[in-house]
């Protein structure tokens, strides 16, 4: 968990537009505010990784998304009831930045339970950009060693702390369809 004074370091950063490397529940991630395209184009830089791709957000609860987001009642209940970490393909409101949602109406969301996320996000009042700590083609990051060897001194802030249990990053789902994109 957090120490409070490493939460609010941790949330000046953000708020200054900068990019941190924190766990998650499977692998390290590089987050940042996803109302900050200085911030996503430094992440988008970091990876390597075209925009057109879009990006994930990744909450402390379903409250924090939705100015991103637009689903049905029916969708509202299966995010906020399912009980493992999953990343859902949603509809996205008019206003989410390109940024976010690259060339697709559909934008990628995740409620953490990973204590790390949980804490920032609560302590920042929204969603963080959540993508694996790595340069596109190279493993994802496990700790903070590791993303630290990726990333240097770009990253401005590691966090350090434990990952989650699962090996692999989470599960991709269409909220609607039912298609796995990420098993």
């Amino acid at each position: 968990m957090l120490s409070n004074f490493l939460l609010r370091y941790c949330s000046q950063v953000i708020r200054s537009e900068g990019v941190i490397a924190y766990p998650t529940e499977s692998v390290y991630g590089l987050g940042c505010d996803p109302l900050s395209s200085t911030a996503v184009y430094k992440i988008l830089h970091l990876k390597q990784r075209p925009v057109e791709k879009g990006m994930i957000l990744i909450a402390s609860s379903i409250d924090q998304l939705t100015s991103y987001i637009d689903i049905s009642d029916k969708e509202y209940k299966k995010i906020t009831t399912h009980t493992s970490p999953m990343t859902w393909l949603v509809n996205t409101t008019p206003g989410t930045p390109a940024w976010i949602s690259g060339k697709h109406t559909k934008v990628a969301v995740r409620i953490s339970a990973h204590p790390t996320v949980q804490a920032l996000c609560t302590h920042l009042g929204h969603p963080l950009v959540s993508t694996s700590a790595n340069p596109s083609g190279a493993s994802p990051a496990t700790t903070s060693l590791q993303a630290r060897r990726y990333f240097h001194e770009q990253v401005d802030f590691y966090v350090c702390g434990d990952t989650g249990d699962l090996n692999r990053p989470t599960p991709i789902t269409d909220i609607q369809t039912g298609q796995q994109i990420r098993i």
